[in-house]
C-alpha cells in the first residue's frame, strides 16, 4: 500500500502576525513548524505501513525551507519525501492549492492512500482534504479519530460526529483528514534523524508536474483576500484581581451596580 501524507510548514501560531499591506501572514522571523494535524496524518500513516505493510511518501507544497520539516517527517517513518516549489504556486487558495496537489500525486505515480490533517492552523479552512479527495477521484471521510484494520481493498474506521462517531467500511483508494485523537506522534528515534540527513528529498516545480499555468498561484485562485485585521475592542473592560471568592464578591458588585 502506498501511502501520501499531505504535510504543510505553518507559522508556530503563538508568534503569528499579519502585514497590513499583503493582507496575508508574515513569516518574517517567524518560526515554522509542521502543521499539528498533520503531524498526526503522518504518525498514522506511519502505523499503517507498521501493520499492514507498504510505503509513506511526505509530500508538501511549499518554500524551498519547508525541505527542513519534510527530513523531520522522515525521522519520524516516513520512506520518502517529496517538495512541490515553485514560485508560480505563491498565493494559492485552497482551489489552486488541490490541484497542484492532485498533479504531484499523479506525477509521483499514485497511491493508495492519501492522509491530511483536518485542517491547517494559518488558513483554517479545511477545504484541501475534500477538494483534494474529489480531484483524484477518492473516496473521502474526514474526522477519522481512530483505523481498524484493512480487509482486502476496504479500510475500516470510526469518523468523529457532534453526537458521538460513525463505523465507516470506505473502499479504496481514498482519502482521510485526521483529527488529534486518533494517536500521539511519535518522537524522532536516533537512527531516524541520521537517516533524514542523508535521505534526497524529490523536488517538483510546476514543469515536472505538468501544471497548467493558469490553474496555479494567484492566476488560479478564484478567491482573493481583500483585507485581514483583527478585530477593535469594543467597549469597557474590567479585570478582577485577588483570590477567587474575592473575585466573585467583585463580580456580584458589578453585576448589581448594573441592574
Amino acid at each position: 500500500m502506498k501511502i501520501v501524507c499531505c504535510l504543510k510548514q505553518v507559522p508556530d501560531a503563538k508568534n503569528v502576525r499579519l502585514d497590513p499591506k499583503t493582507n496575508t501572514l508574515s513569516r518574517e522571523g517567524v518560526q515554522s513548524i509542521m502543521n499539528p494535524y498533520d503531524r498526526h496524518a503522518l504518525e498514522e500513516g506511519v502505523r499503517l505501513k507498521e501493520k499492514f505493510g507498504g510505503t509513506v511518501v511526505a509530500l508538501s507544497m511549499g518554500p524551498p525551507q519547508a525541505e527542513e520539516m519534510l527530513r523531520d517527517a522522515v525521522a519520524c517513518g516516513a520512506d520518502e519525501a517529496v517538495l512541490v516549489s515553485d514560485r508560480a504556486f505563491a498565493g494559492s487558495d485552497t482551489w489552486a492549492t488541490t490541484y497542484t496537489l492532485t498533479m504531484a500525486i499523479k506525477a509521483i505515480g499514485g497511491c493508495d492512500l492519501v492522509l491530511c490533517g483536518k485542517q491547517a492552523i494559518d488558513g483554517d479552512t479545511a477545504q484541501v482534504g475534500p477538494g483534494l479527495a474529489h480531484r483524484l477521484g477518492f473516496a473521502y471521510a474526514s474526522y477519522a479519530r481512530k483505523v481498524h484494520g484493512l480487509e482486502g481493498n476496504d479500510l475500516f474506521l470510526q469518523r468523529m460526529m457532534d453526537d458521538g462517531y460513525d463505523e465507516l467500511r470506505i473502499s479504496l483508494p481514498a482519502l482521510l483528514t485526521v483529527v488529534k485523537e486518533i494517536n500521539e506522534p511519535r518522537i524522532p528515534s536516533l537512527k531516524g534523524k541520521m537517516r533524514a540527513k542523508k535521505v534526497e528529498i524529490l523536488r517538483l516545480d510546476a514543469a515536472a508536474i505538468q501544471a497548467d499555468p493558469a490553474c496555479l498561484g494567484l492566476a488560479g485562485s478564484p478567491t482573493k483576500v481583500f483585507r485581514v485585521f483583527a478585530p477593535e475592542l469594543r467597549g469597557e473592560r474590567t479585570m478582577l484581581n485577588g483570590a477567587a471568592h474575592e473575585q466573585v464578591s467583585q463580580l456580584a458588585a458589578i453585576l448589581q451596580s448594573i441592574v
